[in-house]
């Protein structure tokens, strides 16, 4: 059974910015991982020319689906290139929820809530690949120990 991935990362003040979600699916679905991305739902609620288009969404119903998606995942990936509340809130919950988490974020100084909420914090997008795959490998390792060259699930 394929692992599930939740990209996590700022949509509000970035909607027209979001091509980090391509990189960081490209790389997982290489990796053979299956991929939560709430952007492609979400985006069909943001009309570029609205400044204020979350005003117009159940913000309820809104949260709901991404903790439903953050709760089915294996591994949440979150990418914070500056402070974003949503994707602060997804990575707290995915954790209490034994997720592993991994944030990217070039931040100078990580807030030390979301060192302690993930199980990795990676400087570089470029650094998201190998780091996947020793957490795949790792995994697999873990239930067939004998199959050590194998990297994937």
């Amino acid at each position: 059974m394929r692992k599930l991935v939740f990209i996590s990362g700022p949509i509000l003040g970035m909607e027209d910015n979001q091509e980090y979600r391509e990189r960081i699916a490209a790389v997982c679905l290489k990796l053979d991982l299956e991929v939560i991305d709430p952007w492609l739902r979400e985006k069909l609620l943001c009309k570029g020319d609205e400044e204020r288009w979350w005003d117009n969404v159940a913000a309820e119903d809104f949260i709901k689906r991404d903790l439903e998606d953050a709760e089915r995942c294996d591994l949440m990936v979150v990418y914070m290139p500056r402070l974003s509340a949503g994707a602060c809130m997804e990575l707290f919950y995915a954790k209490l929820k034994g997720k592993k988490v991994i944030v990217v974020s070039e931040l100078d100084c990580v807030s030390p809530w979301i060192v302690a909420h993930s199980d990795a914090v990676l400087k570089d997008m470029g650094e998201l690949e190998e780091h996947l795959k020793r957490v795949l490998k790792l995994r697999y390792n873990k239930y067939c120990p004998k199959s050590r060259d194998i990297v994937g699930v």
